[in-house]
């Protein structure tokens, strides 16, 4: 597991960052991790490829490489690596799942890298820059590993992590490896499943990839407006870390220097949790900041346990507390998620934004955000992406219409039926979004298909003669091929809900008052009724069913289960979400968010005009209902 490098490590600060702009352009130094964990840093020159990068894994960390893919993010890396930036992680898979009783360990015996392992004890990678804060943050935690202060496994969590501390024996970081989360390889705590890349413990999330939504959770807390402690994504060697026998999952001590991928964030001094506090001390600032953050990253993981509190002392501030939020790592899923915001029945959360939130969230640009991680984060998925954009752009449009934090979080979590989970009002949008794009698309095929046929006859007519009473049986007696989202009978599959919100109009006269026939958008265009749509969908479902995680829908009914060939690599299951943003290429996402813009009004008017009556929500765990 300890690092190797082919050359030896640029003298100069431990960031290293700074140096390596002294380096050529075409040097570029990445660090390679294997399913299993292993690292190797190394350097490119531009006669690298794939091919030697395995090459050099391979001799280095003793691991096969055969039927393997180098990859980078959502990109397979072939000969050409120009795309690869410097201080970049890859992770190098196999394409198959067979393993050989016969084949060696994959992780080295440390014994034979030992002398190899020139790395220094850590290393930011990734970022393009580096915070003064972050970089004092490293040299302080190296001066103590050279005095020989040891970091302190904390046993408490999923997944492995440690304090690292400062010359003064204080807790000044936590270090969280990426092969010890929970389901990865070397996790501590018994939680060993998927190799890293694979599904976890969010089916939409991967094994290995939570320390850089860490990261970039910390990146997008603009002018540090949620609070969030600093955060890196780091190589760091020690032996502390954990290691699992590769053939019966067993811990064993090691004592060798271990080199892996962490996220690294600085650790905020508190005197509790929100759990073990009441919330009704807690300022509304705070809590609408941090809610501000959760709703854009789609945090599928804000509980009262990482919620930390602070009481501040001075005069005048008797029971006041600051909240820092922390443990990110469940955030921006590559579907859409459900949601669970602790904050969302705290009585703060109800309370109409302030004109400094409001103008925070005018300014938030989700194209800017989307590009500055793609800068910072080379690695993180365009899926990730595209759900953050989503959900900025749900936060903008909500707050400028007037909806206040309990009302947006509400809009976007799911209700429970029974065991069954039912699509949350944001989900619905994007349904109907999805829905107006495949009628375009059909719309234009028939438009297409249209002038054609009319070129054709036009064609034929001065040719021959037509007998259109002869002809006429044939017409009318060709059968319909379905395309897009229409069903055999060519009906749209959404007439059934539109029945059915006829029938209980006819039944209850004051649903029919909350629910107009049609809205305008804000372009004077005509939209579906979303109140029509919720009502209807949640009432009856697609085919009169109540709404499951059963697998792969049709397109028809606006879950696609699969890929149109977008994604270029490993995409996950559909059966975590309702609705999925990789199965569009970028003109079609372009036109969805133009939908999905033109629907949110009327969801929102619904919202505030249907809200009196609307039952309460279902949620599990829950600490503080009000």
């Amino acid at each position: 597991m300890a690092v190797a490098t082919f050359t030896g490590p640029p003298k100069g600060e431990c960031c290293g960052n700074k140096n390596m702009e002294k380096k050529p352009s075409w040097r570029r130094r990445v660090f390679v991790q294997t399913e299993t964990g292993c690292v190797l840093g190394m350097e490119l020159d531009r006669s690298d490829n794939a091919h030697t990068v395995k090459r050099k894994l391979q001799i280095a960390l003793n691991v096969p490489t055969e039927e393997s893919s180098l990859i980078c993010g959502d990109m397979i890396l072939k000969n050409d690596l120009s795309v690869v930036r410097n201080d970049s992680p890859l992770l190098l898979t196999r394409n198959f799942l067979h393993r050989s009783s016969s084949s060696p360990c994959l992780s080295p015996t440390g014994r034979d890298l030992q002398q190899k392992d020139r790395s220094r004890e850590i290393e930011i990678i990734g970022c393009a820059e580096i915070s003064s804060e972050t970089r004092q943050l490293v040299k302080d935690i190296i001066s103590a590993i050279k005095m020989g202060i040891e970091p302190i496994p904390i046993q408490s969590g999923l997944g492995g992590a440690y304090y690292f501390r400062n010359c003064d024996g204080e807790n000044a970081a936590i270090v969280k490896p990426t092969d010890e989360e929970p389901y990865a390889p070397n996790n501590p705590k018994g939680f060993v499943g998927n190799a890293l890349g694979q599904p976890g413990l969010k089916r939409s999330v991967r094994v290995g990839e939570t320390g850089l939504r860490e990261v970039a959770a910390y990146l997008l807390d603009h002018d540090h407006f949620a609070n969030v402690p600093s955060t890196a994504l780091v190589k760091v060697t020690h032996p502390i870390f954990n290691i699992n026998d590769r053939v019966n999952g067993n811990m064993h001590p090691n004592k060798k220097q271990i080199s892996k991928i962490a996220s690294l964030q600085q650790y905020i001094p508190h005197d509790f949790d929100a759990s073990d506090h009441g919330t009704s001390s807690f300022p509304v600032a705070a809590v609408h900041r941090i809610g501000i953050l959760d709703i854009r990253i789609l945090n599928t993981d804000r509980h009262a346990g990482n919620l930390l509190v602070r009481k501040l002392e001075g005069l005048g501030r008797f029971d006041q507390v600051e909240l820092v939020p922390i443990d990110h790592g469940l955030c921006l899923p590559e579907n859409l998620e459900d949601p669970y915001f602790e904050w969302i029945h705290w009585p703060q959360a109800s309370i109409p934004f302030s004109d400094d939130e409001l103008n925070y969230i005018h300014n938030l640009d989700p194209f800017r955000d989307s590009d500055m991680l793609r800068m910072e984060l080379p690695m993180i998925r365009e899926a990730c992406l595209r759900v953050l954009v989503l959900c900025t752009i749900f936060l903008k449009e909500a707050a400028a219409f007037g909806l206040c934090l309990a009302e947006i979080g509400d809009m976007m979590s799911r209700e429970f039926q029974g065991h069954d989970e039912e699509p949350s009002e944001l989900e619905l949008i994007c349904i109907e979004a999805k829905k107006l794009l495949e009628q375009e698309e059909f719309t234009s095929f028939e438009a297409e298909v249209g002038d054609k046929e009319a070129t054709q006859f036009q064609l034929d007519c001065e040719d021959q003669s037509f007998d259109f009473n002869a002809n006429e049986e044939k017409l009318t007696g060709m059968p319909f091929f379905p395309f897009g989202s229409r069903s055999r009978n060519g009906r749209n599959p959404l007439s059934k809900l539109e029945e059915n919100v006829m029938e209980d109009e006819a039944v209850n006269e004051e649903e029919t008052t909350l629910g107009a026939d049609k809205c305008t958008g804000p372009a004077g265009n005509l939209v579906p009724n979303i109140s029509m749509l919720s009502m209807s969908m949640k009432s009856a479902g697609m085919d009169g069913k109540s709404w499951q995680h059963s697998g792969t829908k049709q397109k028809g009914g606006f879950l696609a289960g699969t890929s149109s060939g977008n994604m270029s690599l490993n995409e996950l299951p559909a059966t975590s979400s309702f609705v999925k943003v990789t199965d569009m290429d970028e003109e079609e996402w372009n036109q969805f968010l133009e939908n999905f813009q033109r629907l949110l009004i009327p969801a929102f008017d619904n919202c505030k005009r249907g809200n009196g009556g609307k039952k309460q929500r279902q949620r599990l765990g829950t600490s503080c209902q009000f």
